[in-house]
């Protein structure tokens, strides 16, 4: 359990960047996700060929595994579209509702017993997201489509839940990403039609960007994701990365100068869903005792 929470909090570390990520990559939200999501691909079959050792699953497993890549792929998206409608800053802090998502689709997805406890933390959460969305009206479109990421993010988190112990954590990731990687490629011509781009193949600067954001902030954390998922529950997972907003926030504030722009709102909705994820903490550190 203890290393499984060394590993969960590595990946939300190696989280922090992805929105940093974001706003550097000049690309758009869609080419962003495919770019990573077919790099990561790459980056797997080129650990299973160093390997030398491929482990074969049925195709009804591809497909159940290359569906929560899709479900990511989504994610992904909206993520990223939140940050170029708003800031890193508000694209992240949206990104924290996933445990609000998680709680009440958890008991109809997985089958479990509604959880009171889960909803009033989640309802901080919900309560924060509202102070936020009291800044300027011109971050509501990056609000919106940062709430319907956190939901997409839940839903992967919560089919992964379901089937990830059953594979190795590399497998997983292999199709995982490369299924993730076809399914969003049949979708593309639908996102490209929606929002249509001038620009296609990145620039060597993204290209470098790109790679960076596949292999540390893409193998490596969902590796590190799924491998404490086989330890603990998708709801504590979905809570403690709602700490990832800090990490990314403190380095828009650096590089980008994004404080600047943030009102007593903001700040006063931040601390809520901080004071959430410690009331999590607390729970569990008490449980295990």
């Amino acid at each position: 359990m203890k290393q499984a929470y060394i590993k969960l909090h590595i990946a939300l570390i190696l989280a922090g960047f992805t929105g940093i990520f974001g706003k550097l990559i000049t690309l758009n939200a869609a080419l962003i996700s495919w770019y990573r999501l077919f790099f990561s691909a790459l980056i797997m079959l080129l650990f299973f060929a160093v390997k030398g050792k491929f482990t074969a699953i049925t195709n009804s497993s591809k497909l159940k595994i290359g569906f929560t890549g899709l479900l990511l792929g989504i994610h992904w998206i909206l993520f990223y579209g939140s940050i170029k409608y708003s800031n890193v800053s508000v694209g992240v802090v949206c990104f924290a509702l996933s445990s609000f998502f998680n709680a009440i689709l958890g008991p109809v997805i997985n089958r479990r017993k509604l959880s009171i406890k889960e909803l009033l933390l989640s309802s901080l959460t919900l309560c924060g997201i509202g102070l936020i969305f009291g800044m300027d009206a011109s971050y509501r479109t990056g609000i919106i489509l940062g709430v319907f990421s956190s939901m997409f993010s839940a839903l992967y988190t919560l089919y992964s839940e379901r089937i990830v112990k059953d594979y190795d954590s590399a497998t997983f990731m292999l199709w995982q990403m490369g299924g993730g990687s076809i399914g969003l490629t049949l979708l593309m011509p639908l996102v490209l039609w929606i929002t249509p781009v001038n620009l296609l193949i990145p620039s060597a600067a993204d290209f470098g960007w790109l790679l960076v954001l596949a292999a540390f902030c893409t193998v490596l954390l969902y590796f590190l994701i799924n491998a404490a998922l086989k330890k603990i529950s998708s709801f504590t997972v979905s809570l403690t990365f709602n700490l990832e907003p800090l990490y990314t926030i403190l380095l828009a504030i650096v590089i980008f100068k994004e404080g600047r722009e943030f009102t007593t709102g903001f700040y006063c909705g931040l601390m809520l869903i901080v004071s959430s994820l410690l009331f999590q903490m607390y729970s569990v550190k008490r449980l295990s005792k």
